[in-house]
């Protein structure tokens, strides 16, 4: 039998046993156990994302199957690999997004069957724990980094991160500074003020200069943005922007709405980029995780993680959902 957190065809989720048909079923790759491109994960480590509270709590636009084992996150060990031979037994792996958690279950359990085409072998240089701490939230700053510095340089100017003490926003800070940005956070907790410059951010700004309804165009202020929020905040940061600035978007705290207009895009030339972390093909899943590797500063990492058993993952939804979680949350599945 397997522990996992289970949301269930009707009611609240709950911590449950499953059994192997349960994790081969329907909501496995491909519907079989048997699957060809089918890998069979040991969990040691999954973590706690926005997407993972929405789900927990029962939302249909994350959690758009039921049952359902939530968790868009896991790392672990292979325990039997798929028939093409990619994966071998004990091969350390990583895997976010790509629909676990979602539509097929997730990495909230002891044990997980996934799909090869989207799994990562784990990079030496980082440990089980500290992948889990990187999750989704990670993978997504750094895919946002990735983007940013295609077009913007650090010496352009300063780089605007919103939702910063969230987890795409603490790590994308962290990564950013460490590759020499000029870091400025925005919050709504100004009590995470110091952490936010602990974590490398030269100045902190409140989300409420972002929030609230402004101009098109607006004096320019930021070179490149990371944003978590969408809404008015993303429609003001796009209008404070420098000329051939790049704005990744990844998250929509505030909304899913964008009250802009097209003026910073033909006047600026502002780039607007989406990050989407889901469906990200392999090849890019390989360079932003090599990325990480050599370029996250990981006892910065250390200190903004909290760690957590499954059933304590239950309780933390809806304080995630508040935003009253800072930094990453990893789950120690076996707990």
């Amino acid at each position: 039998m397997t522990r996992a957190i289970v949301l269930p065809a009707e009611g609240p989720a709950a911590v449950q046993d499953v059994d192997d048909d349960f994790l081969a079923g329907e909501h496995s790759p491909g519907g079989h156990a048997d699957t060809p491109r089918g890998v069979l994960v040991d969990v040691e480590w999954s973590s706690l994302n926005y997407k993972d509270g929405m789900a927990i709590t029962g939302d249909k636009g994350v959690a758009r199957i039921r049952p359902l084992i939530p968790g868009i996150d896991l790392v672990g060990t292979v325990a039997r690999g798929d028939a093409a031979g990619r994966f071998s037994v004990g091969d350390s792996v990583v895997l976010n997004g790509a629909g676990i958690g979602e539509t097929r279950h997730g990495g909230l359990a002891e044990r997980a069957l996934v799909d090869a085409a989207s799994l990562v072998e784990l990079p030496e240089d980082i440990t089980p724990r500290r992948a889990a701490a990187i999750g989704t939230a990670g993978f997504t700053a750094m895919l946002s980094v990735l983007r940013i510095e295609r077009d913007v340089a650090p010496s352009d100017g300063r780089i605007l991160v919103t939702g910063s003490a969230g987890g795409v926003g603490s790590v994308a800070i962290l990564l950013l500074s460490r590759l020499g940005y000029d870091v400025t956070a925005s919050t709504g907790r100004p009590e995470q003020a110091d952490f936010l410059r602990s974590l490398g951010a030269g100045d902190v700004i409140d989300r409420a200069e972002l929030s609230e309804a402004g101009r098109p165009m607006q004096k320019p202020l930021w070179a490149g943005a990371v944003d978590s929020v969408g809404s008015a905040t993303l429609a003001n940061v796009l209008a404070q922007t420098s000329w051939g600035g790049t704005v990744t978007a990844n998250g929509l705290a505030q909304g899913s709405d964008l009250p802009t207009t097209v003026l910073p895009f033909i006047l600026r030339g502002v780039t607007l980029a989406g990050v989407n972390s889901v469906d990200a093909p392999l090849a890019l899943r390989e360079e932003a995780w090599a990325r990480l590797a050599g370029d996250l500063d990981f006892d910065r990492l250390d200190g903004l993680t909290d760690e957590v058993g499954l059933a304590d993952a239950l309780t933390l939804a809806d304080e995630i959902l508040a935003g009253r979680v800072r930094g990453r949350t990893v789950v120690d599945v076996r707990r």
